[in-house]
């Protein structure tokens, strides 16, 4: 490989590992960022149309279950009620951004299902649409970084439930 190739190649981030030891195929992404408030997140407009198969990690508490995580894409809301539902509890809400990096390691933005689980094994929870896909990205870890995985893949590796948590 010459020089210029291995430059422009992306170093691999610890969720890319985690896959290559699974023998998971997966895709590397990377996204430029923008400054929103205090947060860093990634800029996925340059999709167009195929922006629905980003896919966004939320973390929120439970009553009874917490924490628990919502993987739904970056272009729809969340719907708290069906998460509780899903996840065995009453009500959920959003996990306060100033215990985000002390529940999960990961900052806003970088937060992960793979990741999550591989550390944590939280009960993760991801919108069935993403079944009718092929391929759907996931942050790899890093702002800015995603992996396109299939959705069985990401499924398997997680541990986690299809279910519908659009609003």
């Amino acid at each position: 490989m010459s020089k210029k190739n291995k430059k422009s190649k992306l170093k691999k981030t610890l969720v890319e590992k985690m896959l290559d030891q699974k023998k998971i195929p997966y895709e590397q992404l990377s996204f430029d960022t923008v400054q929103k408030g205090d947060v860093k997140q990634m800029d996925t407009s340059i999709l167009a149309k195929d922006e629905h198969l980003v896919y966004k990690t939320l973390v929120c508490e439970g009553n009874k279950v917490s924490p628990v995580v919502g993987v739904i894409p970056v272009t729809e809301h969340l719907s708290m009620k069906k998460l509780a539902k899903a996840s065995g509890n009453k009500k959920c809400e959003l996990l306060p951004l100033k215990k985000l990096v002390a529940t999960t390691g990961y900052v806003h933005g970088a937060n992960t299902p793979i990741g999550i689980y591989e550390q944590h094994h939280f009960p993760i929870y991801l919108d069935k649409n993403m079944q009718k896909e092929d391929q759907i990205a996931v942050s790899s870890g890093e702002v800015g970084r995603s992996v396109k995985i299939n959705p069985n893949d990401l499924q398997k590796i997680t541990n986690a439930d299809f279910v519908d948590l659009i609003e």
